[in-house]
């Protein structure tokens, strides 16, 4: 059986709590200065963001410019290297040359969040990806087998189509 102590309650009075008062900090001066610097800021928002709605600054303009003529050299090599004999004595150098072109377009232009969603660049990433991956496994000398061929052949015209667009 329990104890009656834990059932029944206490007897004794219990206290009232007292009431928390707020500190009187809002003045005058400190509303109409708080007033004053919304208004500034609304009226420097105001100005700015015109601004901010520009469709292209010279920076993205430069870095566009950039982006299409490396990808067009990077799409020239693609086509050049993958269409080459493979009893052809370059084949060695031409292959190196285009992974290293490709990395390096790879790792400038994988950052670029502007330019992540584009077509172009979706279609180009994933030619260069099977290219690099075909002569990793099975080294610079080794044929791209038809298939995969036609297919990068097919990636590359269709990104070569979005970058004539602007995509």
């Amino acid at each position: 059986m329990a104890s009656t102590t834990l059932i029944t309650p206490t007897t004794s009075t219990t206290k009232s709590l007292i009431p928390i008062r707020s500190k009187p900090t809002t003045t005058t001066a400190t509303t109409t200065l708080s007033t004053r610097r919304r208004e500034f800021l609304s009226l420097v928002a105001g100005f700015a963001s015109p601004v901010l709605l520009l469709p292209v600054t010279p920076a993205r303009a430069a870095l566009e410019d950039e982006y299409v003529k490396e990808t067009e050299e990077v799409i020239n090599k693609v086509r050049t290297t993958i269409t080459m004999d493979k009893n052809d004595p370059n084949i060695d150098s031409a292959v190196a040359q285009l992974r290293e072109t490709s990395n390096s377009w790879v790792a400038k232009y994988r950052r670029e969040k502007a330019l992540l969603g584009r077509a172009s660049f979706r279609d180009i990433y994933s030619a260069l990806n099977a290219i690099s991956g075909h002569y990793i496994s099975f080294g610079p000398t080794a044929p791209i087998p038809a298939k995969r061929k036609q297919r990068i052949l097919e990636e590359i015209d269709t990104a070569q189509k979005s970058l004539s667009r602007g995509r």
